[in-house]
């Protein structure tokens, strides 16, 4: 598919090139740099003021856009935050595919999860997060849809595959509990990555801050799986005692 021609005047965006059939949006906001700013400054303003006292000629503005933007590139208002949140989504789990696959060690599944929750070490996760953090602490209908589509199916599979590894036949509250705990401690890199730099300045300078606390977190879930595996096998009750038929009473 060849694609249409930039607008001469970027800020006349109606006229620019929409989403095509098939074509991936991080394809389209290199293409489209209208496009682009139109999105960046959504999710800042939505991570700022929520969804609901958002104002989408106010968005435009900071963009330098004209209002028909939102309408070309989005539809509608909740069209543009649904992409928000469904950028930094696609961002996180574009490695989860396949993670409960009976063929990858534990530590290649924990690896590719944890990967996507602790972010990179740039500006970007973090702004991600705070868009995540106001409609956790704002929850709307849109916000909740979203994740019910996008980010259950994925959690689901890492219940699964840690039910698999600790030997339980039930997806039980606590393998849900284990499920938060460990994508929690890579999550916090980026949920809590100003207050990190209050409390431990040094923490995350140096080269390749994130993949050193990768690699950690990796092995302290392996550790964490490996106690709950334990803790299972020695609640499980011993062999029952052998019951003689009645005539060899």
């Amino acid at each position: 598919m060849v694609a249409p021609p930039l607008p001469l005047d970027p800020s006349d965006a109606f006229q620019s090139a929409g989403t095509a059939p098939g074509v991936e949006a991080p394809a389209m906001e290199k293409r489209d740099p209208a496009r682009a700013r139109l999105l960046a400054e959504a999710e800042r303003i939505f991570a700022e003021k929520g969804y609901a006292k958002a104002s989408t000629r106010e968005i435009c503005a900071a963009a330098g856009l004209n209002t028909a933007a939102i309408h070309y590139h989005f539809g509608d208002k909740e069209g543009l935050y649904r992409e928000t949140l469904l950028a930094p989504m696609r961002q996180m789990t574009e490695g989860f595919a396949g993670i409960d696959d009976a063929g990858l060690t534990l530590r290649e599944a924990l690896t590719r999860v944890l990967r996507g929750f602790i972010g990179s070490a740039d500006g970007a996760s973090a702004q991600h997060m705070r868009l995540h953090l106001r409609g956790m602490v704002e929850p709307n209908p849109l916000y909740a849809a979203t994740v019910a589509e996008h980010v259950v199916p994925h959690h689901a599979a890492l219940v699964r595959l840690l039910a698999r590894h600790i030997g339980v036949a039930d997806t039980g509250d606590d393998v849900h509990r284990l499920a938060f705990a460990l994508v929690a401690m890579a999550h916090d890199y980026c949920m809590s990555r100003e207050f990190m730099q209050i409390l431990a300045p040094n923490l995350l300078r140096g080269p390749e801050p994130m993949s050193n606390a990768l690699a950690r977190i990796v092995d302290w879930g392996m550790a964490i799986v490996a106690h709950e595996s334990a803790r299972h096998a020695a609640a499980l009750p011993a062999d029952p005692p052998t019951v003689p038929y009645p005539d060899e009473a």
